[in-house]
């Protein structure tokens, strides 16, 4: 008897469902590691718009006339 075998009557109807993080937290982990995929984009692309900003207000607006640099 193969290992599969062993698992499946082990678990009976719960074999094949996926697991939760915890049991009174109704999130499995497929989801769990679609949310860091998701919130770790995120934060990529919200990284890159700070140093965007940055770029413009340090020199991309002194140099056009935009505004002075004071310091």
């Amino acid at each position: 008897m193969g290992e599969a075998k062993r698992r499946k009557t082990a678990l009976g109807e719960k074999y094949g469902q996926e697991f939760r993080i915890l049991p009174w937290i109704p999130i499995t982990k497929t989801q769990a590691d679609k949310f860091l995929r998701l919130t770790t984009r995120f934060s990529w692309f919200g990284i890159g718009l700070m140093v965007l900003i940055w770029l413009t207000i340090r020199f991309i607006g002194p140099v056009f006339g935009w505004w002075e640099v004071v310091g």
